[in-house]
C-alpha cells in the first residue's frame, strides 16, 4: 500500500521508514512510503495556531490531492519565559522561513538575560494521519468516516533547556541549543548536557518529539491498516 508522507524533506521520510519498521517489524514492508515532493505537489499554506491544526491541514491536503492516506507532521519549539513562542513560528522566527541561523541568533538575543534555571524549553510535535473516503484500500466504517474521511491527530514532546551558544553538527534548526532532559546511554554510562545535535540519529530518534508523536499514531494505524 502506498502511504505518502506529508513534506518536501527526504529526511522526515527516512525517519518514519525506521519507526514504522520498529513499531511494525517485518510487517512494514507491506507499505510504500513516498513524499509529497516526489509526487510534485505544492506545500499548503498553514494558516493554524497550534501544531495539531498545521498537521492536520498537511495531512488532509495530500490525502485530498492523491487520494492516499498520508501523514503529517508540525513541530516547533516552545520557551517557557517566552510564553511558549516561538511555537508555531519556530521555522520562521526571524522573519525567514528556515533560516536557522538567524532563528539562533534572535532567540540567543531575546534570552541573553534569563538565568540558566529558566532556560527551560520543550520541542512539540503533531503527527497527524489523513485518509480520504475515496481510498478504496482501506475501508472506513460509518463511526470512522465523516466527510473528510478518516482523521487523527497524536502529540509528542521532548522536554530540555536552552544553553548559551551551539553546540554539535548532528541537527538542524534549534538542535544547537536544546539539551534534552532525556540523555542516551553510551558504553553504559548515562550522557550529561548533550544538545540534541549531539545525538546520533537513533539517539534523537528514540526520544524526539517526532518519535513519540508517530510512535503514539501506531496503534490506529495498526488498527487501520493491518488485519490481526
Amino acid at each position: 500500500m502506498k502511504l505518502v508522507v506529508a513534506t518536501h524533506n527526504e529526511g522526515k521520510l527516512v525517519e518514519i521508514k525506521r519507526i514504522l519498521s520498529e513499531q511494525l517489524e517485518h510487517l512494514a514492508d507491506r507499505f510504500e512510503l513516498v513524499t509529497a515532493g516526489s509526487l510534485g505537489l505544492p506545500d499548503p499554506v498553514e494558516t493554524g495556531v497550534t501544531f495539531e491544526q498545521n498537521a492536520l491541514i498537511k495531512a488532509r491536503d495530500v490525502a485530498a490531492r492523491t487520494g492516499l492516506p498520508a501523514i503529517a507532521d508540525d513541530s516547533g519549539l516552545i520557551v517557557d519565559v517566552l510564553g511558549a513562542a516561538p511555537g508555531v513560528l519556530s521555522a520562521r522566527w526571524s522573519g525567514v522561513h528556515g533560516d536557522d541561523r538567524a532563528n539562533n541568533e534572535l532567540l540567543l538575543r531575546q534570552l541573553a538575560d534569563i538565568p540558566d534555571q529558566f532556560r527551560t524549553a520543550r520541542f512539540r510535535c503533531a503527527a497527524a494521519l489523513a485518509i480520504p473516503d475515496s481510498c478504496s484500500e482501506v475501508p472506513l466504517s460509518s463511526a470512522m468516516s465523516h466527510e473528510r474521511g478518516f482523521e487523527t491527530v497524536r502529540v509528542g514532546e521532548m522536554i530540555g533547556r536552552l544553553i548559551r551558544e551551539e553546540r554539535g553538527e548532528n541537527g538542524f534548526g534549534y538542535d544547537p541549543l536544546f539539551v534534552p532532559d532525556e540523555q542516551p546511554i553510551r558504553d553504559g554510562v548515562r550522557m550529561e548536557g548533550l544538545t540534541s545535535a549531539e545525538l546520533t540519529q537513533e539517539e534523537k530518534n528514540a526520544i524526539s518529539h517526532r518519535g513519540h508523536a508517530l510512535r503514539a499514531l501506531m496503534p490506529e494505524f495498526r488498527a487501520l491498516f493491518i488485519a490481526e
